[in-house]
């Protein structure tokens, strides 16, 4: 058997389905604020305009509230900020992770070890 790990990922979604939001696009937001450009972040996580303008009005849908704050360019260009409640949103994933993926990691490689186990 070639070495083989489990992974896991984590997302909120409605219940259509229409709207999500995962690690992938925490990551995103996580990027806006630590660089305040929706497009140096977009340019780090590799991602297009219209994708991610989709994605970010479908999450502020979902979420019935602003997590980012647009403003728009000038002279000086302009700027992307997270929300406090999109503040809020990277800071409640990072909890998370912190405190369930050693638990999780745990399970799942026990989970490994007994497929390995048993299929010899």
């Amino acid at each position: 058997m070639k070495d083989i790990s489990i992974k896991h990922k984590i997302w909120i979604e409605t219940d259509d389905k229409s709207a999500s939001l995962g690690d992938g696009r925490c990551g995103l937001l996580k990027t806006i604020g630590e660089t305040g450009s929706l497009k140096a972040a977009m340019e780090i996580h590799g991602l297009t305009y219209r994708k991610t303008w989709d994605r970010l009005n479908k999450m502020e849908e979902m979420f019935g509230f602003q997590i980012i704050h647009r403003q728009r360019g000038g002279a000086d260009g302009g700027k992307t900020e997270l929300t406090p409640q999109g503040q809020a949103i990277v800071d409640a994933f990072k909890r998370f992770h912190d405190k369930y993926d050693p638990i999780i990691s745990q399970g799942l490689q026990e989970t490994l070890d007994e497929i390995k186990k048993n299929t010899h």
